[in-house]
């Protein structure tokens, strides 16, 4: 996971190898997080998706 600017907003960078996307992604630390969540981004068209609960952005390459 990388991060990328793109028109001024930041996204985590995924790749297919990273599907199932969960958020907090397994790097985070699980104590200050929320609760873990499956976001669909591959179903999403532009292959983007913002967390519901934390608003990390991410984008699949």
């Amino acid at each position: 996971m990388t991060d990328l600017k793109n028109n001024e907003e930041k996204f985590n960078i995924i790749s297919y190898k990273d599907l199932p996307l969960k958020c907090p992604m397994p790097n985070i630390e699980t104590w200050s997080s929320h609760p873990r969540v499956f976001l669909p981004i591959e179903k999403e068209e532009n292959k983007t998706i913002t967390c519901p609960y934390c608003s990390t952005k991410y984008k699949l390459l």
